[in-house]
């Protein structure tokens, strides 16, 4: 939970006087305390989660909506590191930065949402920032200060204010359908379907900047760094699945530890145990993963030939630090898996070259979606950040089959 903040408020006096308001105002006037709390509501876009909007909580003020307007409000924030033993510095720190109102209005159950500007690099907007020492994104303690700037008209008064806003606590609704858990050792959230019955299983494999560190084990983050996991949670993925559950498992540290840590093992016992508690498909297990994850995509299926309907590697890492950590044989072990890599040219933190083009050309059968570049909805990303096209069902094979379609088709 965010830890609350008393928020500044206007310059002009919040409680009025009895002389300055009339008598027939003063008896219409609310009843009751006039403090109110507000959530930050977030969403996890193309680039990361941001701050989208507040929600103040107005049940029983009878806020008129006649008197919303998008410059009632003003809205600045904090976003610092959580914790000094982070190793620094933390990238994406901001202080008091203006959130400019894009809208105000009036949702049924006494909701007044004050909608932000956001966006890809919008100042203030993100709740993560990236610990350069640990390689690792960190979520942000996050002040925000709503300040009442025009008086709104509740129950016929005309000139209402509040007499204080107190900020509550983040809210991601598609976040938080994800359920927490642990087993084999290892945290996870999962995603359950609606549909009775077997359903399939997709398993996400987070990137290097998602994992664990030395004192913390969030697994919020798997969620909140990007829309791999999420993508398939969405009523359009769902819909393509029949209904499926969405495993997001965490590493303590990076999946590329496996050779000294024995996650791919640890990964294994983790699906057999969520598989034999939930009413899984098991011919329709699949599993993918980006960067990190991408590797570890790999290296499981390598490691359980016959066990997964289909495998989708993400800028997966084959080479680091100068080492082979897929071997031929490894990615031959692969072939019997129907395979389909995806990684953008311009990438510079993975190559493509050395990684997922060679992955694709060593695994029999594999499909390539190669991007020159990661530029989606218009805006141009850091070109490692290739899962973006996964996340939104945009690789399609020569006849026009998009990769979800393409997954849900693969069967034991």
């Amino acid at each position: 939970m965010r830890p609350l903040a008393l928020l500044a408020l206007a310059a002009a006096p919040l409680v009025l006087t009895a002389a300055a308001v009339p008598a027939q105002a003063q008896e219409l006037r609310p009843v009751g305390p006039t403090t109110a709390a507000f959530t930050l509501d977030a969403e996890v876009q193309d680039g990361g989660q941001q701050v989208v909007s507040l929600t103040i909580d107005v049940r029983g003020l009878g806020i008129n909506p006649r008197s919303l307007s998008d410059d009632a409000f003003s809205v600045r924030a904090s976003g610092t590191s959580p914790d000094p033993s982070v190793p620094g510095p933390v990238l994406g720190t901001f202080e008091d930065v203006d959130r400019p109102v894009a809208d105000v209005r009036l949702e049924p159950g006494g909701r007044l949402v004050v909608d932000l500007e956001d966006g890809f690099g919008t100042p203030g907007g993100s709740t993560l920032g990236y610990s350069v020492g640990a390689g690792r994104n960190v979520e942000l303690d996050l002040e925000y200060t709503l300040t009442q700037v025009k008086p709104l008209t509740a129950r016929g008064v005309s000139d209402f204010r509040f007499a204080a806003l107190e900020q509550s606590r983040l809210v991601d609704d598609e976040v938080e359908a994800f359920a927490p858990g642990e087993a084999n050792g290892l945290a996870y959230r999962l995603f359950s379907p609606r549909e009775r019955g077997l359903r399939p299983l997709v398993v996400w494999l987070h990137g290097g900047g998602e994992g664990g560190r030395e004192g913390s084990y969030d697994n919020d983050l798997v969620l909140q760094a990007n829309r791999g996991a999420l993508g398939f949670a969405t009523p359009e993925a769902q819909e393509v699945f029949g209904g499926a559950y969405v495993l997001a498992p965490q590493a303590p540290d990076f999946w590329l530890n496996d050779p000294a840590r024995g996650y791919s093992a640890q990964l294994k016992g983790l699906i057999d145990e969520v598989v034999a508690s939930h009413r899984v498909d098991t011919s329709r297990i699949y599993v993918v993963g980006a960067s990190n994850g991408g590797y570890m995509t790999a290296q499981l299926t390598a490691d359980n030939p016959g066990f997964f309907a289909a495998d989708v590697p993400i800028a997966a890492v084959r080479e680091y630090d100068d080492a082979v950590v897929l071997t031929d044989e490894e990615l031959a072990a692969m072939s019997s898996t129907p395979t389909w890599v995806v990684h953008a040219e311009n990438d510079e933190t993975v190559p493509f070259e050395p990684n997922g083009k060679y992955i694709a050309e060593h695994v029999d059968g594999a499909l390539l979606s190669a991007y020159p570049d990661v530029t989606y909805d218009g805006i141009a990303y850091d070109g490692h950040w290739s899962w973006i096209y996964v996340g939104r069902n945009d690789p399609t094979t020569p006849d026009g089959t998009h990769v979800w379609q393409w997954m849900a088709a693969q069967r034991l």
